[in-house]
């Protein structure tokens, strides 16, 4: 397929945008501040294309965005497109491998055409913006908003929906600390992470766990046992963890949910109610385990995502219009820049074994169950 020629600079007369993937505080901020600053600054049309990239396939479903549509919209939670995992984009091949199918993506193109949109922001975590990347490939200008509460999106500090999530985690934490303390048990507090621990590491801190595990370091039961014996001899009787989705011990595998229907595939879950087990049979204690699971999607956006949302809408909009395509705008060191979409999505940013965050939760006595915990004491920062 031909590549599209681009409209000259600052020319995009009607733009897309897409929401793609699970939903996050701070959509709505992003959509919002698209539309008011492509018709504000550039006078450009706003089509908003419903239910991801779904909304292209078939009869398409898209719909104008005036500034009267998305007023009031800074605060609300999910998103007023709609939104869904890859659909009809990616399809999954017996041994397990992706394909990106040509005819969705043809279609999606001849119909972006027809509605003569001249580009698209597409707001999505890795999933989202590899098919942005296609789309680009394909010749439509694309510019990509990173999106996942996980914060695990290369390229960019940060994502919005995370601040957000971490409050949600931090409080929950905050609530079981008085129960655990009062009965004297160990209270596990599930939460998402598939791959990276950056919730469960920084929520842990905030929120006083004693025991942090997270996908990054495969812990040892004994060691966690060892952190909650620790504590009951120096007359703290009860002890906090935070358990990221994705953590595992040593030699161990990913605990999935049994959803009990082939139709669906795996997902994550279980590993806080195997560490309850585990640790019950290990010491006698009383120990209870609570998932927040989607708790920590929902919800109204808390200020710093409601700004970086807005941010991150605005300037993906002016890089559009600049002539960029096939980037992503990012944070760096309270900057926006744009990275390639290509670099965001070629690597999962997971948290380093040698940040300072871990360091400074060992020298507050954090656990995270590694079976070589105690060398971290003698390490010195330089």
């Amino acid at each position: 397929m031909a590549r599209k020629l681009l409209p000259p600079i600052g020319m995009f007369k009607k733009i897309g945008i897409v929401t793609g993937g699970g939903d996050a505080p701070g959509l709505n901020a992003v959509i919002r501040a698209v539309v008011k600053t492509a018709t504000g600054e550039y006078g450009a049309e706003v089509l908003g294309i419903e239910n991801s990239f779904e909304g292209l396939l078939g009869e398409t479903k898209v719909r104008e965005l005036r500034p009267a549509d998305v007023r009031g919209l800074l605060p609300r939670g999910g998103t007023m497109l709609g939104t869904r995992n890859r659909g009809q984009f990616v399809e999954h091949t017996p041994d397990g491998s992706e394909i990106k199918p040509e005819s969705s993506y043809h279609e999606a193109i001849e119909n972006l055409s027809r509605l003569r949109i001249d580009g698209l922001i597409i707001v999505g975590g890795e999933g989202t913006l590899g098919i942005a990347a296609e789309m680009d490939r394909h010749g439509i200008p694309v510019v990509g908003v990173p999106k996942t509460i996980d914060n695990d999106l290369a390229g960019t500090e940060l994502t919005f929906g995370f601040v957000t999530a971490l409050d949600v985690v931090t409080e929950a934490l905050d609530r079981l600390h008085t129960t655990a303390e009062s009965h004297n048990r160990v209270m596990i507090l599930e939460v998402m992470g598939r791959f990276t621990g950056w919730i469960a590491l920084h929520s842990g801190i905030a929120g006083g766990a004693d025991v942090i595990l997270i996908p990054e370091i495969p812990f040892s039961m004994e060691k966690v046992v060892e952190k909650v014996r620790a504590r009951d001899l120096c007359d703290s009787q009860f002890s906090m963890m935070v358990v990221a989705e994705g953590a595992r011990e040593i030699d161990g595998h990913l605990i999935y949910q049994d959803l009990g229907d082939s139709r669906h595939a795996p997902r994550l879950g279980g590993i806080g109610f195997h560490c309850r087990d585990r640790i019950e049979q290990m010491t006698g204690k009383e120990t209870r385990c609570v998932v927040l699971g989607h708790l920590q999607r929902g919800g109204s956006p808390q200020a710093f995502d409601r700004m970086l949302a807005t941010n991150f809408g605005a300037c993906a909009v002016r890089a559009l219009m600049s002539g960029e395509h096939g980037v992503m705008v990012a944070l760096h060191a309270t900057r926006i820049i744009t990275v390639p979409i290509s670099e965001a999505i070629s690597n999962v940013k997971t948290v380093p074994l040698d940040s300072q965050l871990i360091r400074t939760a060992r020298d507050i006595g954090v656990s995270f169950g590694a079976p070589d915990e105690d060398s971290y004491h003698d390490r010195k920062i330089h």
